[in-house]
């Protein structure tokens, strides 16, 4: 059993999406003792000047405004702090991922909080955990040339530390959506 885990889904759907079915069921297999849930369709937003400015000023620094400028991401990076496991519910949009889980990525690397800048190169500061994203795709399968969703999940999720990275895929939905979600079915199942 996993004690807390962290499930983000970031389709824009709320009916029908087919990484919020099967994020849930992945939450719902691993038995977690906690779930935190973030719903990245309810506004994550994107960083601005007014939050750079904030997040490079050292914490004990900052004034009222900077404080609550940062307020969100302090409260998504304690999300994922608490976590030992994080599951990501992940469509494809345009070959990439929805602009709102990068912006929650923005909002969680931070140097000093979730990496931090050594003399051979950044090291991530959330090691010991583990994630388990599960991609939908409409057409393109998970792994080919023009899927930026995987790779791209796999490095920003190293760069903090979490390099027990799993790909659950659901993908070529529009082809065989029977198949496809049988196969990511199966791979629930064997977790």
């Amino acid at each position: 059993m996993t004690n807390t885990v962290l499930h983000i889904d970031a389709s824009a759907r709320a009916d029908g999406s087919v990484s919020r079915q099967l994020s849930a069921a992945v939450v719902d297999r691993l038995g977690a003792g906690r779930v935190i849930r973030r719903d990245l369709a309810n506004a994550i937003p994107q960083i601005t000047e007014t939050w750079v400015g904030a997040n490079f000023t050292p914490a004990d620094a900052r004034d009222a405004l900077q404080r609550d400028t940062l307020a969100l991401s302090d409260a998504l990076v304690d999300e994922l702090q608490q976590a030992d496991t994080v599951v990501i519910g992940a469509p494809m949009y345009n070959f990439g991922i929805p602009a709102s889980l990068k912006a929650w990525i923005d909002q969680i690397a931070r140097a000093g909080l979730t990496f931090k800048y050594t003399d051979t190169g950044p090291v991530g500061l959330l090691d010991g955990k583990r994630a388990i994203v599960v991609i939908a795709t409409g057409g393109v399968p998970v792994g080919a040339p023009v899927d930026f969703v995987s790779p791209y999940l796999r490095h920003v999720l190293g760069f903090v530390g979490i390099t027990d990275v799993q790909i659950i895929s659901a993908d070529q939905l529009n082809a065989d959506a029977d198949s496809a979600l049988s196969a990511a079915q199966d791979s629930i199942a064997a977790l």
